[in-house]
């Protein structure tokens, strides 16, 4: 992985193979990341599993065909002190047509460019909010009465 920061904002680099989680996650506790916005993300998956949340949990499509990546986008935040990001994707397959939703894995074929803004002092929570069954973005976690 190639990272470069200017002011508040990366651009990075994944390249050929690495787990996008585990790369960003990685990345995010090297740099003391506790509060990001994927900002956009362009480049390829050899292989990817996408999600639909039907209202109690996710229904998980496996793409095992290389599909080029439109559209990444998401957040970084902590959970127990590790980070915990939410990421949903736009990809494309062979036959041009796109499919998307929630990114639960995904391994890059070629490499990933990820633009990252970072928003220094701050530290996002991601609570497990019961009602729903999913963790949710706390912008300002411990403020809440």
């Amino acid at each position: 992985m190639q990272a470069v920061r200017e002011g508040t904002r990366w651009m990075l680099r994944l390249d050929d193979g690495q787990d996008l989680f585990e790369a960003l996650s990685d990345w995010a506790r090297r740099e003391d990341v506790r509060a990001a916005a994927i900002v956009s993300g362009i480049g390829m998956f050899r292989r990817a599993t996408v999600g639909y949340w039907n209202g109690s949990e996710y229904r998980p499509e496996e793409l095992t065909v290389p599909h080029e990546v439109v559209a990444l986008h998401g957040s970084i935040a902590r959970a127990d002190e590790t980070p915990s990001l939410h990421l949903h994707a736009g990809l494309a397959g062979p036959d041009h047509h796109l499919v998307g939703g929630h990114l639960l894995r995904a391994t890059v074929g070629v490499l990933q460019e990820v633009t990252v803004e970072t928003f220094p002092g701050r530290t996002f929570g991601r609570p497990l909010v019961e009602s729903f069954g999913l963790r949710m973005l706390d912008l300002e976690p411990g403020s809440h009465a």
